[in-house]
C-alpha cells in the first residue's frame, strides 16, 4: 500500500465552540456569552469533544496507510491536490459538497463524526469504518458514485465550479440586472437572481424555489406540480429565475429551462457594482460580475467521485 508522493487529505471544520472562542478570545468569555442567553454551553463542549475524537480516530488510521495532511475548510480553495490523493471530509453534508467542487475525480470520503447529532446523504461512513475502508480505496477496490458538476467561466478566464448550484445576481440579494441568452433567445431581465442547479442540487435551492411554485399553483387551483428529480451523474443543468420583474425595459419569459453538456447559458451583467457569482452557498469564494462582464455556465469538464462502499 505504498502511496509514493501522493497523500490522504483530511478536511475539517471548526466546531461551534472553536468559532465562539475565536470570536470572544477565551472559552470563559464564550461560556459567559452563551449562558447569558440562556443556552446550554455544555452542548457546545460535548460537540467539540466528539468531533475532535472523531478526527483523531480518522487521522490515526490514515497515518498507518499514507502521508497525511490535515487542513481547515477555509484553505481548500487554494489547495493543490495530487491526481492520486484520497480526500476525507469529516463533518456535515455541506462540507463534503464544498470540498468536492475543488477536486477532479479524486475519491472523496464523507465521514459522520457524530451520528447522534448529524445525518446526511453524503456521510456514508463513521470514523471506525476507516480501518477497513482506507486500504480498499488505496488499492482502488471500492464503489463510487459520480457527481456531475457545473462550470462558470468569465470572459477574462476566471473559472468557478459548483456541485449543487450557482447563484448569479447581487451580493446583497437586491434586484439584479442582466441579459440572459437561452436556446438562441435573449432577454433583458431584472430579478432576485438566477439559480443554476445540477442533478445533485435538485434537493437544494432548486427544491426551495419549486416548493413556492407548487404552493402558488395550488392556490390558483392549477393542479399538482410534480417534484423534479434527476440523477447525480446526469449531464443536465437547470436554471430558475427568482422573482423576475416585467416592465417596459425588462421581460420575464425565460424563467426556467434545462440545458445539457455542450450547451451554455450566457449572461451579460448590467450591475454597476456588487454583481456576483458564487457556488454551493460559499459567498466568500465568489466571482465579481459587474457591468459589461460576460458569463457562460455549462456542464463542467470535471466530476465528483464520492466513495460509497
Amino acid at each position: 500500500m505504498e502511496r509514493g508522493m501522493n497523500k490522504i487529505v483530511i478536511v475539517k471544520n471548526r466546531t461551534r465552540l472553536e468559532e465562539l472562542v475565536r470570536r470572544y478570545n477565551t472559552i470563559e468569555q464564550a461560556k459567559f456569552y452563551i449562558e447569558h442567553l440562556g443556552a446550554d454551553f455544555s452542548d457546545y463542549v460535548r460537540e467539540d469533544r466528539q468531533y475532535k475524537a472523531a478526527l483523531e480516530k480518522v487521522a490515526a488510521v490514515a497515518k498507518e496507510n499514507a502521508r497525511v495532511l490535515e487542513i481547515d475548510k477555509e484553505y481548500i480553495p487554494n489547495m493543490i491536490f495530487g491526481e492520486e490523493d484520497i480526500v476525507i471530509a469529516v463533518g456535515r453534508d455541506g462540507l463534503v459538497t464544498n470540498v468536492m467542487k475543488y477536486l477532479n475525480g479524486q475519491p472523496l470520503i464523507g465521514v459522520n463524526p457524530d451520528t447522534a447529532r448529524w445525518e446526511g446523504d453524503l456521510l456514508k461512513f463513521e470514523p471506525g469504518d476507516m480501518e477497513w475502508l482506507l486500504p480498499m480505496v488505496i488499492n482502488k477496490n471500492y464503489s463510487e458514485k459520480k457527481v456531475t458538476m457545473a462550470k462558470a467561466q468569465m470572459k477574462d478566464g476566471q473559472i468557478l465550479y459548483a456541485v449543487n448550484d450557482f447563484f448569479v445576481g447581487v451580493r446583497n440579494h437586491t434586484s439584479a440586472r442582466y441579459h440572459i441568452c437561452y436556446n438562441g433567445l435573449v432577454e433583458n431581465q431584472s430579478s432576485s437572481g438566477v439559480i443554476i442547479s445540477t442533478g445533485f442540487g435538485m434537493t437544494g435551492w432548486h427544491k426551495s424555489i419549486m416548493a413556492e411554485f407548487r404552493g402558488m399553483a395550488k392556490a390558483f387551483q392549477m393542479g399538482d406540480v410534480p417534484e423534479v428529480r434527476m440523477d447525480w451523474d446526469a449531464d443536465i443543468l437547470t436554471f430558475q429565475v427568482r422573482e423576475p420583474y416585467a416592465s417596459r425595459y425588462t421581460e420575464a419569459n425565460l424563467v426556467y429551462g434545462n440545458f445539457t453538456a455542450g450547451e451554455e447559458l450566457l449572461f451579460v451583467s448590467e450591475m454597476p457594482e456588487d454583481g456576483v457569482v458564487f457556488s454551493d452557498g460559499m459567498l466568500e469564494d465568489a466571482l465579481d460580475f459587474n457591468s459589461g462582464m460576460e458569463l457562460r455556465i455549462g456542464v463542467a469538464d470535471r466530476f465528483g467521485n464520492l466513495v460509497v462502499n
